[in-house]
């Protein structure tokens, strides 16, 4: 799914549209992420395959993708997280909050 700039800077406003500041805006997008992203799913990071079990926000590292491979859990920025073709229900999020953060 490609949106285009400006559908993604109307998903941009629509889900930063309450939030002051950056520290704000970081909030609203995680909670949006976390609201609508289909999780759990698979990706493949760094040629392994894992499954994205959680979205949470961590005050050092931002928005964060929880990956897990057996008993093995490891946290990846979403930012750098490859999404799977097709990518899961709600991606347009993770999508737009790349677009706010370049």
């Amino acid at each position: 799914m490609e949106l285009d700039e400006v559908e993604l800077d109307a998903l941009v406003e629509q889900a930063v549209v309450d939030a002051y500041g950056e520290d704000e805006q970081l909030t609203a997008f995680h909670a949006v992420i976390e609201d609508n992203l289909a999780v759990p799913f698979q990706t493949t990071v760094l040629g392994v395959d894992v499954t994205v079990t959680k979205i949470d926000l961590r005050s050092d590292s931002g928005i964060v993708a929880v990956c897990t491979r057996g008993k093995h859990r490891q946290v990846i920025g979403i930012l750098d997280l490859p999404l799977p073709t097709p990518p899961p229900g709600g991606a347009e999020w993770v999508e737009a909050y790349r677009h706010w953060a370049s």
